[in-house]
């Protein structure tokens, strides 16, 4: 019964709409008829699940249908506006929906001040982005921020505006349209938890308007805070405890689940909904193609819980990709969910986020260096890499942000692996703290109670790159570079599109210089976030320099993904090496069929030829990277080798 009357709500609900629409919207309904016939269209197929979304969320407010108009009337102006070229990307998005499953895919990630230095000069690395290969470029935030504090971009003071030292918006969507025409789309943040404290709302907030104080969460006293903070975690605890901050000039406890500066918006409200929506179609209409989720798992609040992916979250999500299926087809989005692995799973859905980052596969890959051995890793891809259709991962080493242990204590129980003693091992791997460790990275937030720490560094120095350079002989900086290409390898050969670091193409280490800079001393992440030294990126030819020997064979491996449609989709099938130190599966697509193995040992191993006639490769394979052939017979792969093998 309450389904049958949801529905007849859902059907009064679009005849008024459609009718108002059709008289706000007459004019260019008149003189664009086909066009008007396109978002009719659109709008009668999401709307449906719009509503009910929308309903779930927001059937107790007053208002309810005041603010479901104004969102239909934000959904459709912003369509109106948007141009005809991007339109036409819509419309070959949707004729092409997993064209992002390609194994032409390849992705790469920057800050834009400290890769290139403005966005002008960004769009003159263009030649250098198809170099490498990439069809996918994630800029860390370039939006208008505080002058101090703003966590690298993360505390938007406008979604509308560039930070002036890097441009304008006018060059921002010059820089999208320039990266289409060369098939490379353009990847930006979506911070939508939470605003800076300079924020427009927020400025009005401050300024005693209660209709933007009722944008965030803010408190006369410590009553509900407390009573929230009961169940919460702290994220930052070694720059505030607990989630509020009392804010003087106001008088209020305002919520900041992560930094001071930082003010997390109220969804309950239905107008913060729409005015993040405006926000969002905005940024789609400058060419944006994917949008990364900031914080996906923090953007409901809820009483009595941890207020950490809670079901309206995902109903959020979901609202927001039925908006964009109207006005912007052509927009994905992107989950970032460094939390357990079966809530990392719950936002990869085609109807809420179609591509997520792989946080469980980036921290066991980092796992199985340090331990040598592939179990963790190998029962994860087995257990928990599917992905359902219409989706992808992104496959990475790290990004602008630490790395966590996001393994389940579960998985690891299974293989009689306390979990807690074996982050704790991983800590001081990774700090260097561990006898006969090869890494250089740093602690960051760590927690001396609770014994909780991430990690700081570029992929070369936790590699041990670093070390090797300064303190060991030519043997080790080898070792160290089949460290670094083995992640690579791996990452652009599981299932999903491969995201590299940029610099990391080049083996960039750890810079230190962030400690004499007081705005960046007290925060580690620093350390890998460097300014690109384009003197050391045009050692890239040189094959006897290390920066050659990993870009040169990294470039080798990135042909081999885009030359084997192996690589394309979404499956994969791990197989048992009978060698806890290798890792091996299959990919499979149309009638191709490669076999991988990853040596994660500095001493050569072996896996038993009865694995190829077990798995169907017959009697002879060759290797994709070296092209050695093989009988059937055992394998011998060297010390951190990557094979590709195929019949």
């Amino acid at each position: 019964m309450k389904d049958r009357w949801l529905e007849q709500q859902t059907q009064i609900s679009y005849s008024k709409l459609e009718l108002l629409l059709d008289e706000r919207f007459s004019a260019f309904s008149e003189t664009n008829a086909e066009g008007w016939y396109v978002l009719k269209s659109r709008f009668e197929m999401h709307f449906p699940q719009l509503f009910q979304l929308y309903f779930s969320l927001y059937k107790n407010h007053s208002n309810f249908y005041f603010h479901l108009e104004d969102l239909v009337i934000r959904i459709v102006q912003s369509w109106i506006e948007r141009s005809d070229e991007l339109k036409s990307l819509d419309a070959t998005r949707e004729s092409d929906p997993l064209w992002f499953q390609s194994n032409q895919m390849l992705g790469g990630v920057c800050y834009v001040d400290l890769f290139a230095g403005n966005l002008e000069k960004l769009q003159e690395k263009i030649p250098y982005f198809k170099e490498l290969g990439l069809t996918y470029l994630h800029l860390m935030p370039p939006y208008l921020v505080p002058e101090d504090e703003n966590d690298g971009g993360y505390a938007v003071s406008s979604y509308r505006e560039v930070n002036p030292a890097l441009g304008t918006t006018q060059d921002l969507a010059e820089l999208a349209n320039k990266l289409r025409n060369e098939n490379i789309s353009l990847v930006l943040d979506l911070v939508f938890n939470h605003t800076s404290n300079e924020h427009d709302w927020a400025m009005r907030a401050r300024n005693g308007d209660p209709n933007y104080q009722a944008y965030y969460l803010m408190y006369p006293d410590r009553q509900i805070p407390d009573a929230y903070e009961a169940n919460l975690r702290e994220i930052f605890p070694k720059e505030h405890p607990g989630s509020f901050t009392y804010q003087k000039d106001i008088d209020r406890w305002v919520w900041t689940t992560f930094h001071t500066y930082q003010w997390d918006l109220n969804y309950a409200n239905p107008t913060v909904f729409s005015s993040m929506i405006g926000e969002m179609l905005f940024l789609a209409n400058l060419g944006v193609e994917v949008l990364r989720l900031d914080a996906v798992a923090f953007i409901w609040k809820k009483m009595g819980t941890n207020c950490e992916n809670l079901p309206e979250a995902h109903l959020l999500i979901q609202a927001f990709n039925a908006v964009a299926r109207i006005a912007a087809p052509a927009l994905l989005f992107k989950s970032e969910a460094i939390v357990h692995p079966d809530e990392v799973a719950r936002y990869i859905h085609s109807e809420e986020c179609q591509l997520s980052y792989n946080p469980l596969q980036m921290a066991l890959l980092w796992n199985s260096l340090a331990t040598r051995k592939v179990r963790l890793l190998s029962q994860a891809l087995h257990l928990r890499n599917k992905v359902p259709d219409g989706c992808a991962w992104i496959n990475y080493i790290r990004v602008h942000d630490d790395i966590g242990w996001t393994f389940s204590d579960e998985d690891a129980a299974r293989l009689n692996i306390n979990a807690f003693d074996h982050r704790q091992f991983l800590n001081k791997f990774y700090t260097g703290r561990f006898p006969g460790s090869f890494a250089r990275g740093l602690s960051f937030q760590e927690n001396s109670i609770t014994g909780d720490a991430r990690i700081s560094g570029t992929t070369a120095s936790l590699a041990g790159l670093e070390k090797a350079l300064k303190e060991e002989a030519n043997r080790e900086v080898e070792i160290a570079v089949r460290r670094i290409l083995l992640l690579h390898g791996i990452t652009l050969t599981t299932n999903g599109i491969p995201l590299i670091y940029l610099g990391d193409e080049v083996g960039m280490q750890n810079d230190y210089s962030y400690l004499s800079d007081p705005l960046k001393a007290n925060d580690s992440r620093w350390v890998h976030r460097a300014t690109t030294d384009w003197a050391k990126m045009d050692r890239r030819f040189d094959a006897k320099s290390f920066e050659g020997r990993i870009y040169l064979q990294l470039k080798q491996l990135i042909k081999l993904r885009k030359e084997n449609i192996a690589f394309s989709g979404i499956d994969l099938e791990v197989i048992d090496t009978e060698n806890e130190h290798v890792l091996g599966y299959i990919r499979q697509n149309e009638d191709q069929r490669v076999l991988v193995f990853g040596n994660f040992s500095e001493e050569e191993q072996m896996v038993p030829g009865n694995l190829f006639r077990l798995h169907s490769f017959g009697k002879k394979i060759t290797d994709l990277i070296s092209k050695d052939t093989f009988l059937l017979s055992s394998i011998i792969l060297k010390p951190y080798q990557l094979l590709c093998l195929m019949a």
